[in-house]
């Protein structure tokens, strides 16, 4: 027990004129500062997150779908998310007549008002204004992931309220999550013409789902259970090997959760076989 220099003897020896005790620090500092050491020393499973990043064709539907799980989880992850294809492409009235937007500058809401004014009941029936509503309540609008600069600074996503912004203002991701083969394609090869300037590590999963409201909704819970699959085994690794060279991939708690990861997805694949997956290490 520490020594309190505001305790006075009160034994029977105590002097007829004792000295006076040293002055007590202040209330306001003396125990608030001791509490807020202790919390600052105790570790915590919400302090730290594994940062993951979504994807599908037109960051619509499926990558959407994750989104939203993976930022309103019960201890919420740092996510962002991206399409892959040239153009946003939603269904139209017919399978040749497509509703067509860009990337990076059309927002959520735009998308909304405009089929909404198209066609209210059509796009009401087959989900395409619920999917909109939805993501218009996560974030601004969909990016393209060839656009993506990783490392850049992403501040103005606090801004503008998405979902999961906050821990990715960095710009970087320990986790990528496709939910498309052809998507999986599209994001290693542009990894690896980005040419890995950061020298980071990330994890490059592809979950197979299906294009349409229904599969996108038992993928998002699936891709969820993932989630939190690796970032225990990851906070696991920090808390015994401590967090050195994380960022590089160099640290022992890195290595060790590296090698885990497949063993993480071949159990994740016996629970989910109708969710066919891929993985690969790759560098951001």
């Amino acid at each position: 027990m520490a020594y309190d220099p505001r305790r006075v003897n009160t034994g029977s020896t105590t002097p007829q004129t004792p000295p006076p005790p040293p002055p007590p620090p202040p209330e306001s500092s003396a125990t608030p500062i001791t509490e807020m050491d202790a919390t600052q020393n105790e570790p915590s499973s919400d302090s730290w997150k594994l940062k993951f990043c979504t994807v599908c064709a037109s960051n619509n539907n499926r990558s959407m779908e994750a989104h939203l799980r993976l930022s309103a989880a019960p201890t919420a992850f740092p996510v962002i998310s991206f399409g892959t294809g040239s153009l946003v492409r939603l269904p139209g009235p017919s399978i040749t007549q497509p509703n067509v937007y860009h990337f990076n500058s059309t927002s959520y809401n735009q998308m909304y008002q405009d089929l909404y004014e198209k066609d209210e009941r059509l796009y009401r029936n087959n989900g395409i204004l619920n999917m909109l509503d939805r993501n218009r309540n996560l974030k601004w609008g969909p990016e393209r992931f060839q656009d993506w600069t990783p490392g850049l600074p992403r501040l103005e996503h606090l801004s503008k309220g998405d979902k999961g912004a906050i821990g990715t203002e960095g710009g970087v991701v320990d986790v990528i999550i496709t939910c498309e083969e052809r998507c999986w394609d599209a994001v290693v090869d542009d990894l690896m013409n980005k040419g890995a300037a950061l020298n980071r590590p990330v994890h490059v999963f592809n979950v197979d789902i299906k294009d349409n409201h229904e599969e996108a909704l038992l993928g998002g819970k699936a891709i969820l259970d993932l989630a939190n699959r690796l970032n225990e085994a990851a906070v696991a690794q920090r808390s015994s090997h401590g967090p050195e060279g994380w960022e590089n991939g160099t640290g022992a708690a890195r290595q060790s959760f590296d090698e885990l990861v497949p063993e993480i997805l071949a159990d994740w694949q016996e629970l989910n076989p109708n969710l066919p997956a891929l993985w690969t290490l790759a560098w951001l």
